[in-house]
């Protein structure tokens, strides 16, 4: 996570501590980053994305407070769960709190929306 003064390090601990439970909820590995990207946010975000260990077991949720860009970067495997509705309606949630000058609230609530809705769905074996 990049952010610079952003974040207090209570700031930092909150997210860090909602990645991991997300990351345990979803089993695939989430990343943030908040700072500047650039003229191209969406071409940064992928960017990034690719550039991560396991970019296909991975989350990536980019935000640019200065240029109001935010973008949502998902690998191949979490496709297979997470829709590109239900992307959507994170970011807004998100886009939602973020505009009620909430940025830590709005990743945080992000992070659980995404990982929510990228979990694998539990199957019922008959004995």
């Amino acid at each position: 996570m990049a952010a610079g003064d952003l974040f207090s390090s209570a700031d930092r601990a909150a997210l860090d501590e909602a990645i991991r439970k997300a990351e345990q909820l979803c089993r695939a590995e989430i990343s943030v980053f908040v700072g500047s990207a650039g003229p191209e946010p969406r071409r940064f975000a992928t960017s990034l994305h690719n550039s991560l260990v396991a970019p296909a077991r991975s989350i990536l949720i980019m935000v640019d407070p200065e240029a109001h860009a935010l973008e949502v970067v998902t690998g191949g495997y979490v496709r297979r769960t997470l829709t590109d509705a239900e992307v959507e309606l994170a970011v807004l949630a998100m886009q939602t709190d973020f505009a009620a000058g909430d940025l830590v609230g709005g990743l945080r609530r992000g992070i659980h929306l995404l990982a929510d809705h990228a979990r694998s769905p539990e199957t019922l074996h008959r004995a």
